[in-house]
C-alpha cells in the first residue's frame, strides 16, 4: 500500500516542479492575424456582394466601351479590347458560380430539419 502512495507522490512532485517552471517562463506572444490587424470595423456580407456586383458591372461597361471604340474606328487597340472583353466574361462567370453556390447553400439550409 505504501508503495502505491509513493508511486503516486513521484508524478505529483514532478507536476509541481513543472508548474513552478512554467510560472517562471514568460508567456509566448502569438502573432496577430494579418487579415484583421488594421481592420477598424467588421466585414459586411451585403457590402462585399454589392462591391463585387459593381466591379463586374464596371468591367463589362469598360469592355463594351473599348469594343465600341474599336468598332467605330476611334481606337486601333483590338487586342486591349479583346482582353478587356475576356476579363469581363471571366469575372461574370465567376460571379454566376458564386451565386449558384450561395443558392445551393441557401437551399441546403432551408431543407434542414428544425
Amino acid at each position: 500500500m505504501q508503495d502505491n502512495v509513493m508511486s503516486m507522490n513521484l508524478p505529483l512532485s514532478q507536476m509541481s516542479e513543472i508548474q513552478a517552471q512554467m510560472k517562471t517562463l514568460e508567456p509566448i506572444q502569438i502573432a496577430p492575424n494579418p487579415m484583421t490587424v488594421n481592420q477598424a470595423n467588421s466585414v459586411n456580407f451585403t457590402d462585399v456582394i454589392s462591391q463585387s456586383l459593381n466591379s463586374v458591372d464596371l468591367q463589362g461597361k469598360e469592355a463594351s466601351a473599348l469594343m465600341t471604340a474599336v468598332d467605330t474606328g476611334k481606337s486601333d487597340d483590338l487586342v486591349g479590347a479583346m482582353v478587356a472583353s475576356q476579363k469581363a466574361s471571366l469575372s461574370f462567370s465567376a460571379l454566376v458560380q458564386v451565386r449558384n453556390k450561395l443558392l445551393t447553400a441557401y437551399d441546403d439550409v432551408m431543407k434542414m430539419p428544425v
